[in-house]
């Protein structure tokens, strides 16, 4: 038996079936009726409303991170729609499964003037030609008879690897319009009952043949070393990695945006691998006859100065994609490929001295300044519950915490690596303290928290239980620190007048647990009494601007006195001709 319901009543139902909590967003005339669909649903699932639809993105990708689910976020047309695109473009750099739900006008109104028309006809441009290249699926509907088909396409492509955004483009009309479905999902309460759900496919092996060069590889290296990323993390393969790394003896580094895919306190964790990273990767690889990449292709900020060392030893690859670098490309799922590598792989001691912990660069404060990055990082290792997550944002203040704070044991240390966007964290943790009810620390400089950090209102308004370290140096300063170095000079347009956050966030939020520290010893109190609060803090330090931070291009420039990023070992080359692995090192 059949009975008619709305398309977006169907949406619903589906999103909740499949154990979906969360639909982020900010709504509008043209997605009303999908929120309206969503608040009628009896369950787990709920709105949370955004401050921006940048940030809603992020929180979906903060929860699809922390839970290893899929993401939703939900916009209306217009600016609403293009707000999403820098949020779906991380997630999709960085293959993070996402839906999103983004309403368009009319379909009777397209190509006559309509509102926000991104239909492609009578000269607007085409909503298509925007979401299809930062998503694994795109497509608009037009016909509400089509949705159960494209909704279960969406889900089931935002989930097979390589991971990524499904985006559909959803008209007014088309949203209130009726299609005919099977009874038992006509009622949310009765959505349960239906079966085949949409499932990623089953993924796709590593090639034979590849497999078995690969184990040859590895079967002859005395010493491999191992270096893990975000798609270890994302896919949860840590314990695979962790048996995989005792089989072989080896010793582990880890993408900047991965700290937390491998114990940090291990004797085998050697650090940070590429621009923010540890010396003992390098003297690691330098020992070591193969290198094993697991759930990353090794780009640039996580190999660093390492390109020309990986050019001169065999490299195997355990990942969806194939590596930035030469090498053999296991293609397949992550946890898969490691145990199979596992079974067929002899057990050998291990073959790498203990590096506990790595070495911090000497990262002292500026000449007049009383603090210094070690200090402050330092202070928030104290207080950081072990159980909690960690969300890193952009600049200079990111680059000190992902070299110098170890990640939590049973939480999530995320950055925003794919794209890099400024102000990531503020929606990202909410995302993530929302979905599991974990402490979330949200560590940030001020220039992100000034484009994105009114999210707080957003944790307020859900007593999230995030913690909002700002970090303040009143500046832009990774782009003041690159004038000084590169461009004869800081430029005034970068360095800014002192600002008061807590001082303004108080004022604002009377509710809002605030602090202001002005010493290690006072922001380690603060973030201590933070964590016995129930909803969101927010924490302001001043820093000062002009101190370098543990960024390889940075420092390399400052210990050489010359104005272009030079890797350690290497001259200046001006020859575009050179191979890669010769040229300069650049992060921008």
């Amino acid at each position: 038996m059949t009975c008619r319901m709305r398309l977006v009543d169907y949406v619903a139902a589906e999103l909740e079936r499949i154990g979906v909590r969360y639909v982020f967003g900010v709504s509008g005339a043209n997605i009303e009726d999908l929120y309206e669909a969503v608040h009628r649903v009896p369950g787990r699932i709920r709105s949370v409303v955004a401050k921006h639809e940048f940030s809603a993105v992020t929180m979906a990708d903060g929860y699809a991170r922390a839970t290893a689910r899929l993401g939703v976020v939900a916009a209306t047309s217009g600016g609403g729609a293009m707000n999403l695109v820098p949020g779906l473009a991380e997630a999709h750099a960085s293959r993070i499964p996402l839906l999103a739900l983004v309403g368009q006008p009319p379909t009777y109104q397209e190509g006559r003037g309509a509102f926000q028309d991104s239909s492609g006809k009578a000269g607007s441009f085409d909503a298509l030609d925007v979401f299809a290249p930062i998503s694994r699926f795109c497509a608009r509907v037009t016909d509400p008879e089509a949705i159960p088909a494209l909704l279960a396409r969406a889900i089931t492509v935002a989930q097979t690897e390589p991971r990524g955004p499904a985006v559909l483009l959803l008209p007014k009309n088309t949203q209130q319009g009726h299609l005919e479905v099977p009874l038992a999902v006509s009622g949310a309460g009765k959505a349960a009952q239906r079966t085949g759900a949409p499932h990623p496919p089953a993924a796709p092996q590593p090639d034979p043949a590849c497999l078995a060069e690969a184990i040859g590889v590895l079967e002859e290296a005395p010493h491999v070393m191992v270096i893990a990323g975000e798609g270890a993390a994302g896919t949860r393969a840590r314990e695979e990695l962790a048996g995989l790394v005792r089989h072989l003896g080896a010793c582990v580094a880890v993408s900047p945006d991965a700290k937390d895919v491998y114990d940090n306190r291990s004797p085998r964790f050697v650090g940070v691998a590429g621009v923010m990273g540890h010396s003992e990767v390098e003297d690691c690889l330098r020992r070591a006859d193969a290198c094993l990449l697991v759930g990353t292709r090794l780009p640039v900020l996580a190999r660093g100065s390492l390109e020309s060392l990986l050019t001169e030893m065999p490299v195997v690859c355990v990942d969806p994609e194939p590596p930035f670098v030469p090498g053999i490309p296991l293609l397949g799922p992550v946890a898969d490929t490691l145990r199979a590598l596992e079974r067929r792989l002899s057990p050998r001691p291990p073959a790498c001295p203990a590096h506990h912990p790595p070495s911090l660069l000497p990262l002292a404060p500026h000449s007049g300044s009383a603090l210094g990055y070690t200090s402050v990082v330092g202070a928030i290792a104290e207080a950081l519950p072990q159980d909690a997550h960690v969300f890193v944002d952009a600049g200079n203040v990111g680059a000190a915490v992902i070299h110098a704070l170890p990640a939590p044991r049973g939480g999530r240390f995320v950055v925003a690596a794919g794209m890099g966007g400024m102000g990531y964290t503020f929606g990202a943790g909410i995302g993530a303290a929302l979905a599991t009810g974990r402490r979330t620390y949200v560590v940030a400089g001020d220039g992100a928290f000034f484009m994105h950090g009114m999210e707080m209102h957003t944790a307020i308004e859900y007593d999230a239980p995030v913690t909002f370290v700002i970090l303040n140096n009143n500046a832009h300063a990774m782009c003041v620190t690159r004038e000084e170095l590169f461009q004869g000079g800081a430029r005034l347009e970068n360095v800014f007048h002192p600002s008061r956050i807590a001082a303004g966030a108080s004022a604002m939020f009377p509710t809002l647990g605030v602090a202001s520290a002005g010493d290690p010893a006072q922001l380690r109190s603060a973030l201590l009494h933070s964590n016995d609060v129930g909803g969101p803090a927010l924490v302001a330090m001043d820093l000062d601007h002009r101190e370098t931070p543990p960024f390889q291009p940075f420092l390399t420039a400052s210990a050489t006195g010359a104005g272009a990023i030079v890797a350690p070992g290497h001259r200046p080359i001006q020859d575009e001709e050179k191979h890669t692995h010769d040229r300069p090192i650049h992060v921008g």
